[in-house]
């Protein structure tokens, strides 16, 4: 059901596509001058003085009746062998698509670098011995894991294609990933194997690995397609109201026939907002990048934010239904749930 924007646009957008931009050595949002990185006083104010409502359960029981993680014991079923396009979430960020035969990961994160309370649903060793290609929205370590990068590329070598934005390569390079390929906001890649296409589009949120490299790589998102369907990876963003480059992404490679938007970690919004997008503005997304389909990732994994656990579903649910749209376009999926559009 086509609906009118909600009163969180007040668009700007031109038809001229927002550009990266570098200022004293740094990438910047471009597009949102008004964009203020979280300071260390803002963090540690934080940590020390917002309410956190997480409640995660004490057992893993009660997680497991709430939260349940799907586990395949045969993972060569997993994969299609007919047409079409699967998506199976494997937490937090880190997603499995094949989009007919063209087969790849975005934001792989299979450790405990960090404690998570929810485990991945696919392993290193469940994937195909196919996989084609990693998609790398940015370097945060709940995004980018050394120990995953280094396990995948053990196993696949130079037969895997890794994506990133540029100022990244460097590190994998450094991480003895070879065949890599470093792309700017807009810029496209034709992956000729497979006869799929790659770009890399513009996100509003930040990049740091070390105390010396803030914002020294650059961040997005990305639209994959090939001649039957479209796929749109969103990466971590905040929403933009100035510009909405979620327009000019739907408008450029839209509409897309899958979309996976996050929805979690946005609480308190005096700190989030700039960087993660609340449920509200996800659906503001689905409906921008004119998504037909779209599912909601970044949340029941880590605990990121301080919003109640279950809440980004709840609430996402509740921002469909306000937007009169038809329930089933906006959704969630269990941990290892297989989704297939034909």
């Amino acid at each position: 059901m086509a609906v009118a924007a909600t009163a969180l646009t007040t668009d700007t957008t031109s038809d001229e596509l927002v550009k990266s931009r570098i200022e004293n050595g740094r990438y910047v949002n471009s597009f949102n001058p008004e964009f203020k990185f979280p300071s260390p006083a803002l963090t540690l104010k934080w940590i020390l003085f917002a309410p956190d409502n997480k409640r995660l359960p004490s057992t893993i029981q009660e997680l497991d009746k709430m939260l349940p993680v799907i586990q395949h014991e045969k993972p060569n079923e997993l994969y299609r062998i007919t047409p079409g396009l699967r998506f199976i979430w494997i937490g937090h960020a880190s997603c499995f698509i094949q989009m007919n035969n063209f087969r790849f990961l975005v934001d792989p994160v299979f450790s405990e670098r960090r404690k998570r309370f929810r485990p991945p649903a696919l392993s290193i060793n469940d994937l195909p011995d196919d996989l084609d290609a990693i998609l790398i929205s940015h370097n945060h370590f709940d995004h980018l894991d050394y120990p995953s990068v280094r396990s995948l590329n053990e196993r696949y070598g130079e037969r895997l294609t890794w994506f990133c934005g540029r100022g990244s390569r460097q590190w994998f390079l450094d991480s003895q990933v070879e065949n890599v390929v470093e792309l700017d906001w807009w810029e496209e890649h034709h992956f000729p194997k497979k006869q799929v296409n790659i770009s890399f589009c513009p996100a509003q949120h930040w990049s740091r690995r070390t105390p010396f490299d803030l914002n020294k790589s650059l961040w997005g998102g990305y639209a994959v397609w090939d001649a039957t369907h479209r796929f749109y990876f969103a990466g971590d963003t905040g929403y933009t109201h100035n510009i909405s480059i979620f327009r000019q992404i739907g408008k450029k490679y839209g509409p897309f026939d899958l979309s996976a938007i996050p929805i979690g970690a946005y609480e308190p919004r005096w700190m989030m907002e700039a960087q993660h997008v609340s449920p509200d503005e996800a659906v503001q997304i689905h409906m921008d990048v004119q998504s037909k389909k779209s599912i909601g990732i970044h949340w029941g994994t880590w605990a990121s934010g301080n919003e109640y656990f279950l809440e980004p579903p709840e609430k996402l649910s509740q921002a469909v239904k306000n937007n009169q749209l038809d329930p089933s376009s906006f959704i969630v999926v269990k941990h290892g749930e297989i989704f297939d559009l034909p």
